[in-house]
């Protein structure tokens, strides 16, 4: 080729690539209008909201400078070590690079998923920038470690937000230092990185100018279309929830029907997103006459509803209802997280009354002992309750906002970091993912209850201790009598399974059955047994301690459906003929999933 042929070619790809410029420059101009008008209109947080108290940070400061004085050896032995491994790495990568040897020097890092892209292992800077990140990470882990000045509390409190401030400043995090953000960018001229910026946008908007990172493509999902799609109706409906009754797909059924109270943190249908995982489903297919209560999702015109509207318009009304188009004087319960919490209040309430209602009751990963709060527990000292108590004084109510950020940042590299790496840098369409619409799609929490919530429960653990005062009694775990069954799960984080166990331990129940699932808050519950995952741990003696008990546990493969359907079926009576939806006195208002859970 020529000198000429060769300028040819180089102008004819330019050329070509200048269109392509441009269209990219003129959706840059539109973007940042968008930008400049969603960040106008960014909501207020308020500052308690915002992070923990400033008196946290001056506290481990003070016990950072009183290590420092009493083990002065260890404090230079450590940051010795530190400079010293740091020079190591950028000397190896200085040679590497000089060299032209593009092969990184021994990397002895753990290993970390968000470094699986080759080039953080065989590139000299790429290499470099993860070995110092995590040396910066055990530093900083460390520091914190050796803070024996704190009292316990502040001590996991500081551990939890300094671990914040690791994996946000991993440098998978930005532009500069991804490699698979920056491949994607020249691949693709710099459209993915323009993408990016659209979907960012696009979040900001959706979200009053705060960046939540959508997990899942809400364009792939519609409810009642695709997710939650179990045939029921719609049977009662009050200011609190609607009464789902659904369809039975057996000629024969128990004669004491099942009631499930879903948290009101979220919506119900996490229990029927798709025919293959539906719980609900697989409930009426073993016989059950099947109940779902569907909250209502608050306003600010709920600001007064609290614990005892909850239980009185709520529990108590929906157990009136289903023994009322039932024709029985029992049934059986669910409930699942904080809707179990509520539960076992209700049977106490209803034994101070002498309301024999509940046959038996099932609590799928619920806390009635807060006296250890676990991983939430961060979230739960008086900076933060005390900024909650002033937004809903304010507002009416708990906006989802809050609750959805406050769980996302327990697992922030995977629902908060990793997410917007596709999303913003990559420049990916969120994925078409139903348990991840489902964890974006929330709730309000009305303010009287927010506060007696984390407040009596959460906070002074009433419930388990002194008692809490609740629709007109004092409320005490041990009021609860009724045959329990408990489903928690080993990885939980947000009710960790020990407490769980400790709370069923204080019930006075004489027919207990606790049941340890694999895997977490939601995929532990969400465990249908086609998958054969996880696996799950029973042991009769409730009398243990939670790791002794553990350690006696008989282990069983797969999902614990089958073993609790034959549990429930021993409290559910003989078989009936099958129950067609509503009654002459209730009859169906609207086919399920209703029209609460869709905002309606």
């Amino acid at each position: 080729m020529t000198t000429d042929d060769s300028k040819n070619s180089e102008s004819i790809g330019l050329d070509a690539a200048l269109p392509k410029l441009e269209q990219n420059m003129e959706r840059i101009q539109d973007l940042t209008t968008r930008l400049m008008a969603a960040v106008a209109n960014k909501r207020k947080v308020p500052q308690d909201l915002q992070g923990p108290e400033p008196d946290l940070y001056a506290r481990a400061g003070g016990a950072l400078f009183q290590e420092m004085m009493q083990n002065p050896s260890k404090i230079i032995e450590q940051q010795v070590g530190y400079w010293g491994k740091t020079l190591q790495h950028f000397v190896d990568a200085q040679q590497a690079l000089s060299k032209g040897n593009l092969e990184a020097p021994k990397d002895d890092t753990p290993t970390d998923r968000r470094f699986k892209n080759p080039l953080w292992q065989s590139h000299p800077y790429f290499n470099f920038l993860k070995q110092q990140y995590m040396l910066n990470a055990q530093a900083v882990d460390a520091a914190v470690s050796d803070m024996d000045g704190l009292d316990d509390a502040d001590k996991r409190r500081m551990e939890y937000f300094s671990q914040q401030i690791v994996d946000m400043l991993s440098p998978t995090n930005f532009l500069a230092t991804n490699p698979d953000a920056l491949s994607k960018a020249v691949e693709t001229e710099g459209d993915s990185l323009v993408r990016g910026l659209e979907n960012m946008i696009a979040d900001l908007e959706a979200n009053d100018g705060e960046l939540v990172v959508s997990l899942a493509d809400k364009d792939a999902f519609t409810v009642g279309k695709n997710l939650a799609m179990t045939q029921g109706e719609v049977v009662f409906r009050n200011h609190m929830f609607e009464l789902i009754q659904y369809a039975p797909t057996t000629e024969k059924v128990h004669e004491t029907p099942l009631v499930i109270f879903p948290p009101w943190i979220n919506k119900f249908y996490v229990l029927d997103l798709n025919e293959k995982n539906s719980l609900i489903k697989w409930a009426v297919e073993q016989g059950f006459t099947l109940f779902v209560v569907s909250w209502v999702n608050p306003d600010e015109t709920y600001r007064d509803v609290g614990m005892t509207d909850y239980i009185e318009d709520g529990y108590l009304t929906a157990f009136e209802t289903v023994r009322e188009i039932c024709g029985v004087k029992k049934v059986n319960a669910v409930g699942y997280c904080i809707a179990g919490t509520t539960l076992s209040l209700s049977l106490a309430v209803m034994k101070a009354r002498g309301l024999d209602y509940v046959n038996s009751a099932t609590l799928f990963t619920t806390l009635t002992d807060f006296s250890d709060r676990g991983e939430v527990g961060v979230f739960l000292n008086d900076d933060f309750v005390d900024g909650i108590e002033q937004e809903v004084l304010d507002a009416g109510f708990l906006d989802s906002f809050y609750m959805s950020r406050t769980f996302s940042y327990l697992r922030a590299n995977d629902l908060i970091y990793q997410p917007a790496i596709r999303s913003y840098m990559l420049g990916e369409t969120p994925p078409a993912f139903d348990l991840l619409y489902w964890n974006g799609d929330g709730t309000n929490l009305p303010g009287k209850m927010s506060i007696e919530y984390l407040r009596g429960l959460c906070q002074d653990d009433a419930f388990a201790t002194t008692g809490f005062d609740v629709a007109g009694i004092t409320a005490k775990l041990s009021d609860v009598d009724v045959p329990i069954c408990a489903i928690a799960c080993e990885s939980d984080h947000i009710a960790a399974w020990k407490s769980s166990y400790r709370g069923v331990q204080k019930m006075s129940s004489k027919d207990k059955t606790f049941i340890l699932s694999g895997s977490g808050h939601i995929a532990g519950i969400v465990n249908p047994p086609a998958k054969k995952k996880y696996g799950h741990w029973t042991n009769t003696d409730l009398s243990l301690s939670p790791e002794d008990w553990q350690e006696g546990a008989k282990a069983h493969e797969g999902s614990w459906w089958p073993m609790w359907s034959k549990w429930l079926a021993k409290k559910s009576g003989k078989k009936i003929d099958a129950r067609t939806p509503g009654t002459a006195t209730h009859p169906a208002i609207m086919p399920a999933p209703g029209s609460y859970v869709v905002g309606e």
